[in-house]
């Protein structure tokens, strides 16, 4: 879940100006977080506070709870007209978005449903389609949850890349490839390949990050969903955790300390 949340701090101050570079400073003054990590941190704050056998209809209720009680708590975050109509609604109900925003808050579900791959896959559906409920909104949560998955069981690259080209998206190019003509797109069959081509072609998180923000799409995005994956398969430099937490506000660092107790737990039972 950090590699998300920074991610999207790291890609945050070139959202609109892509850099179409991987040589650029990773931290600085502007650096802040997004809607991204904000439902990244409603997400998973949600799903700790049900079981993991909990049903549908429980883990849809909690979070549509979480995700309005977050956002409307950091309302300049950042979200679109039509979520941010959702967050405020008394009623909120999926509006068929097929929007990348199902993609990027869905980290936490790997690593708290390790067990089976179909569970996973499951739940991060149901992240999706409070909001995000076209068939592209859907797939794309459950691609993301896949590589991750698939990463935290040690499996190869070449391995998840053929799931994924075979499963999700079989157009997965090159970073080399897709950047001279990539621009800003928000929608999760326009965000998902690139974010992939990240993670594929990458050599550490740092860098993994790096091309997925020189991409110049929807730089903050793009950095959560690759930066996501990139954290399950390479795992997260403490000096980078470090700095993520210096970033965040207390509600927000609270759901990471929470989650990191319980998968410090769950390796002390192994």
């Amino acid at each position: 879940m950090y590699g998300a949340i920074l991610g999207d701090i790291i890609g945050q101050p070139y959202e609109f100006g892509g850099v179409k570079t991987t040589d650029f400073p990773l931290f600085g003054e502007k650096n802040t977080f997004t809607d991204d990590s904000v439902m990244t941190c409603a997400v998973a704050d949600a799903l700790m506070n049900l079981s993991e056998e909990a049903d549908d209809a429980s883990i849809e209720r909690g979070l549509v709870h979480s995700m309005q009680i977050f956002g409307q708590r950091h309302p300049l975050a950042g979200y679109g007209g039509r979520f941010r109509k959702w967050l405020y609604s008394e009623n909120p109900q999926p509006y068929n978005s097929f929007g990348n925003g199902s993609a990027m808050r869905v980290s936490s579900v790997a690593w708290l449903f390790p067990g089976s791959l179909e569970r996973a896959l499951h739940v991060a559906e149901l992240t999706a389609r409070v909001t995000h409920n076209h068939p592209e909104g859907t797939k794309a949560a459950r691609a993301a949850t896949a590589a991750e998955w698939l990463a935290m069981q040690g499996i190869s690259k070449e391995e998840i890349a053929a799931v994924i080209r075979k499963e999700y998206y079989p157009e997965i190019s090159h970073c080399f490839e897709i950047r001279p003509d990539y621009s800003f797109d928000v929608t999760a069959q326009g965000t998902m390949p690139a974010a992939f081509a990240a993670f594929f072609d990458g050599t550490s998180y740092e860098d993994v990050v790096r091309l997925g923000v020189s991409l110049g799409g929807d730089s903050d995005t793009i950095g959560a969903i690759a930066g996501g994956m990139a954290e399950a398969f390479y795992g997260m430099p403490h000096a980078m955790k470090k700095a993520c937490r210096k970033k965040l506000t207390a509600d927000l660092l609270d759901v990471l300390d929470r989650f990191d107790r319980i998968l410090l737990e769950r390796d002390h039972c192994i």
